[in-house]
């Protein structure tokens, strides 16, 4: 080893030694599984790494050391190689387990079933899953007599073969390409009309941030919260509806109960329907701890839970101390608003009377829990940003999204007030309210926080009822915007496109258009979409929705997938919302995970318990008891989905037919949405359960 003294010698010296021409040197690995201890520095021919020439350092070519260099790429390489194998062996063992639990979305065993479309009648229930096998029957069929027809072979088989491919190509030219065309081309007039009309909210959001448009009070700002006789603070009544909420109803309870401002100036309504009496007895005693602390909070429940959300909200608004309030705060049980929340809020109704809601943001705090809730929040970010905003601004008017808003309590009871005749009460309510007159404010810069779903089983059903629902209040309203007195621009924008183009054309053509017509175009070639269809206006629009969450930019692929994927549950949900199919006006909770996935209820009952001499000591016993027994008795399963399943093998056939005709950007389209449709239909995507 070199002596000491070599180590503060200038960089002459350490040119003219050769101390250091064996000198180890350490080479650190970014995979630290694997490791290269050390290499010598000297090269066989005397070489030196550094030489010394003109006075100036250069490097000089070393086939040791581009030997390494490769070895190092070669070591990262082998890396990424053996997590992607990790990877692909995974999610083989998860696709095996759940198919040898061979639990699919028809079982509504345990009592774990619950959604809507499962609680219909098999012979309605089946309807849909019938077309789809139907078309992967004839696909599949007719994939086996096109191989055949091009093996070439000998026989009577195959003579009878060809005999009939010959035939089914006259067929398919005279009698099936002219209306799958016909189809085809409508579909794609319905596609271009929604992009340009999505295009047109784009560029209505940038001109909104060029220009700064952002809606702001009449009157000045408020004053301090401490006295309540300086400023502008009403009595608003603050609402937490909720139904078996045993994940997230003491943040929420705590974060509604600690809004800035003044005490005596809001009254928090707890409204729970549970039919869980563990539950009720742990929110009960959460409001008791509220209460006793200085909260002015009440608790009712409901014995007979008729109406769901609007039974709950319409019993609550029955209340004679209801009089006493001026405007109404909305939030779900797993929303947590922000202490000035309010202060941001209420300001807008002052002297502004036509004024009837103030509706706020979503921000969600388990957005990169998956890659399901990533996907989920590409769209609400879009939905929030681009079309909550922009109609909010041009427009003066939006679907109320059920929580997270101000509501000025006679806006509601010159509507009509909550009806139970939908699953989308918020919906119905706003557009009652915009069809008497009343305006509305969006405010893009006041978040609330939520979480979103994080199994597909949850987000299915809470799409299943976002799509149901419109087309309900669509049949219900459509004679009152007729006859209503706003004028006409107003009436065509909420028939045309407020319902028809964003709820139901929609959907129909996702599903029609890219999971029907493009794979049974690959079988009548007669009938055909153009490039731009398939790949380059969906990219675009993929590109103009993930625009607001630029970190989700890589992404935009699976969204795109996922987005045509989740096209079956939408089609199927607007359908028989439309006509009134199935149980469309049952309502399913979706299920809540808590801000933590750690929290348990066990847990946190003795901690609570020691903590507030409020507690009731035998109602936490029983309500551990009964959620010790009820986690026993129901588990949650992954499902196999067969619609998806189903649909993934027909866009597959179809891309097998693709590739014998050598259509390029075809074949890798129905490839990778059939891929999409296998990793969802096994539930290989959102919350691994079981």
């Amino acid at each position: 080893m070199a002596p000491w003294n070599n180590l503060w010698a200038g960089r002459a010296a350490i040119a003219g030694s050769n101390a250091y021409r064996d000198m180890p040197v350490i080479v650190k690995m970014e995979n630290p599984n694997w490791s290269i201890s050390e290499i010598n520095g000297g090269s066989d021919n005397g070489e030196d790494f550094l030489a010394r020439v003109g006075g100036q350092r250069r490097r000089v070519k070393n086939t040791k050391q581009i030997t390494w260099v490769f070895r190092l790429k070669a070591h990262r390489a082998a890396g990424c190689l053996a997590w992607l194998t990790s990877a692909v062996v995974a999610l083989g063992d998860a696709a095996r387990r759940r198919v040898v639990a061979g639990r699919t979305d028809s079982d509504a065993t345990d009592g774990e079933c619950e959604d809507v479309a499962e609680r219909a009648p098999t012979s309605r229930r089946s309807r849909f899953y019938t077309l789809i096998k139907a078309c992967l029957m004839m696909s599949i069929f007719l994939l086996v007599v096109e191989l055949a027809a091009y093996s070439n072979g000998k026989g009577n088989l195959v003579v009878f073969i060809n005999s009939f491919n010959a035939s089914w190509i006259r067929f398919r030219a005279a009698y099936v390409a002219p209306p799958l065309q016909l189809l085809a081309d409508a579909c794609v007039v319905l596609f271009l009309v929604q992009s340009v009309d999505r295009l047109f909210q784009s560029l209505g959001c940038f001109y909104i941030l060029i220009k700064r448009i952002k809606p702001k009070p009449l009157s000045p700002a408020l004053s301090d919260a401490e006295d309540p006789n300086v400023g502008y603070y009403p009595m608003v009544l603050v609402q937490i509806p909720m139904c078996n909420e045993k994940e997230v109803y003491q943040q929420s309870i705590a974060a509604v109960c600690n809004l800035d401002w003044p005490r005596s100036n809001f009254l928090v309504q707890v409204l729970d329907d549970s039919d869980d009496v563990a539950t009720q007895a742990l929110i009960k005693d959460e409001v008791e701890k509220w209460r006793h602390s200085g909260a002015h909070i009440v608790y009712r429940h409901r014995v007979l839970r008729e109406g769901y959300k609007a039974g709950n909200l319409k019993s609550a608004m029955s209340c004679s101390y209801v009089k006493d309030y001026e405007y109404v705060a909305i939030f779900d049980a797993d929303f947590q608003p922000y202490p000035d929340f309010l202060k941001r809020t209420v300001p807008h109704f002052k002297d502004n009377e036509d004024l009837g809601l103030v509706q706020a943001r979503w921000s969600f705090v388990n957005k990169d829990e998956n890659l399901l809730t990533r996907l989920q929040n590409i769209n609400l970010c879009f939905h929030f940003e681009v079309e909550q905003q922009v109609n909010g601004v041009f427009i003066n008017f939006f679907g109320f999204n059920g929580t997270a808003g101000v509501w000025r309590i006679k806006a509601v009871e010159d509507s009509g007030g909550w009806m139970e005749r939908t699953t989308v009460e918020d919906m119905d309510i706003a557009v009652r309210a915009h069809l008497k007159g009343w305006k509305f404010v969006f405010l893009n810069d006041v978040e609330c926080q939520c979480e979103l779903p994080e199994s597909y089983e949850a987000y299915r059903k809470q799409q299943h009822r976002w799509h149901s629902g419109p087309m309900q209040l669509f049949r219900l309203c459509l004679p009152d915007i007729i006859r209503c007195k706003i004028v006409f621009w107003k009436k065509a924008n909420l028939i045309f496109l407020f319902f028809l183009l964003r709820k139901l054309i929609l959907p129909f053509y996702s599903f029609t258009l890219f999971c029907i017509i493009l794979p049974m175009t690959m079988f009548v070639p007669e009938a055909e979409l153009p490039n731009w269809v398939v790949c380059y206006i969906p990219v675009l629009m993929s590109f103009l929705n993930i625009v607001p969450t630029p970190k989700s930019f890589p992404f935009i692929i699976p969204y795109l997938l996922f987005e045509n994927t989740m096209s079956v549950t939408k089609f199927n949900a607007m359908i028989s919302g439309l006509f009134q199919l199935g149980s469309t006006y049952e309502w399913v909770v979706t299920k809540k995970s808590g801000r933590s996935l750690e929290g348990d209820l066990i847990s946190l009952a003795p901690k609570g318990l020691e903590q507030l001499k409020y507690r009731s000591v035998p109602a936490i016993n029983l309500a551990i008891k009964e959620q010790s027994k009820a986690k026993k008795e129901s588990k949650k399963y992954n499902r196999i989905y067969k619609k998806e399943l189903a649909m993934s093998l027909l866009l597959l056939s179809a891309a097998a037919r693709s590739l014998l005709s050598k259509q390029g950007i075809h074949f890798y389209f129905l490839l990778f949405q059939g891929i999409s449709f296998l990793l969802v239909g096994l539930d290989l995507i959102g919350q691994d359960i079981k």
